[in-house]
C-alpha cells in the first residue's frame, strides 16, 4: 500500500477520534477514546520515524567525487 494513503487515513481517524472524545460525557468513554488516540499516534509515529531515517540517507551528501558521464 501507499504510505501516503495510510498516513492520510490514520490522520483522519485520529481527528475523528479526538472529536468523538471531546463530545464524550462519560469518563469510561473518554478513556476508550484516549486509548484509541494513543494507538493512532503511535502508528503515525512509525511512519514519521521511517521518513526521518530515509531523509538521513540523502545520497547527494554522501558522494565526494563526481560521477563521470
Amino acid at each position: 500500500m501507499d504510505p501516503d494513503k495510510i498516513m492520510d487515513g490514520l490522520s483522519k481517524e485520529l481527528n475523528s477520534a479526538l472529536k468523538a472524545m471531546a463530545k464524550a460525557k462519560d469518563v469510561n468513554e473518554k478513556e476508550v477514546y484516549s486509548r484509541i488516540v494513543k494507538n493512532l499516534c503511535e502508528s503515525l509515529g512509525v511512519f514519521f520515524d521511517l521518513a526521518s531515517e530515509m531523509m538521513s540517507f540523502d545520497s547527494d551528501d554522501d558522494l565526494e567525487e563526481d560521477i563521470p558521464f
